[in-house]
């Protein structure tokens, strides 16, 4: 025998109504057992044969009542304020990092003008050092100058007073050099107007320049006559007076002789 393939599925269906509504009988059955059976109250009033009965009372049907309004959509609305919450959160959110960047530009700026600060005190201090030691250096410097000069002037003053001393000896031996010549050549003098022989033809103011060269010792070895008012006889006699006068007188002073001697002769100077 061939079954037929199409009467499975009605099949199934046919049990799966009979189940359904099998499980629906019974839950109504239990519904109606577990439901408790609630009297009624019946308030009743005796109503006498000849008392009047009212008319009955005309019930007016209640107004129709106005169709509720439709609730408004307010998905629109929500949908706006949490875009506006999120707009005002995102726009807390970025002030919040705002802030911070701007915190920590100020804390960097803050830093930065430390370090600014430090660098100009640094740099404003070796400013000041170096004043310090250039000054320290000038007045140094001006010291040894004062110094220098102090000593300079010191030694000045001491070439000075020394130079004087030398100058003041100098002059006193000069001094005493030119009295012990003096005296040498008066001495000289005296020994040649001693031996000359006034001639005949001698005036008075006979003034005449006579060069001696000597030895040491005294002896004549030259007579010259230079400038001479007298005529050549005086000349001559003044020359055989210095001959006759060798060796002519030494000095005191051995500092003052000279081989060579120039004299005044003056014979009216007696």
């Amino acid at each position: 025998m061939v079954r037929d393939n199409n009467m499975i599925p009605v099949t199934m269906a046919l049990l799966m109504h009979v189940l359904l509504f099998g499980a629906l009988f019974v839950a109504v059955d239990l519904r109606a057992r577990a439901t408790p059976v609630v009297p009624l109250a019946i308030k009743g009033t005796l109503i006498p044969e000849d008392a009047a009965v009212p008319p009955p009372k005309v019930v007016e049907p209640p107004p129709p009542q106005p169709e509720p309004e439709p609730e408004p959509d307010t998905s629109e609305q929500d949908r706006l304020r949490a875009e506006e919450q999120k707009r005002l959160e995102d726009a807390r959110v970025e002030q919040d990092r705002l802030n911070r960047i701007k915190k920590a530009e100020e804390e960097a700026a803050a830093e930065r003008q430390r370090v600014t600060d430090a660098e100009k005190r640094r740099k404003d201090e070796e400013v000041r050092k170096e004043r310090e030691r250039q000054e320290a250096e000038r007045l140094r410097l001006a010291e040894i100058e004062r110094q220098r000069q102090e000593n300079e002037r010191l030694r000045d003053a001491a070439e000075a007073a020394r130079q004087a001393e030398l100058d003041a000896e100098s002059n006193r031996l000069v001094a005493m050099q030119a009295d012990a010549k003096a005296a040498y050549v008066y001495a000289i003098q005296q020994r040649i107007m001693s031996r000359w022989v006034q001639p005949p033809t001698a005036t008075a103011g006979i003034e005449c320049i006579v060069n001696i060269r000597q030895l040491p010792g005294g002896e004549v070895v030259s007579v010259k006559i230079g400038r001479c008012n007298g005529d050549e006889a005086v000349q001559r006699s003044i020359e055989a007076a210095v001959r006759a006068g060798s060796p002519l007188p030494s000095p005191k002073d051995p500092s003052v002789f000279s081989r060579d001697i120039q004299l005044e002769f003056r014979p009216t100077a007696e």
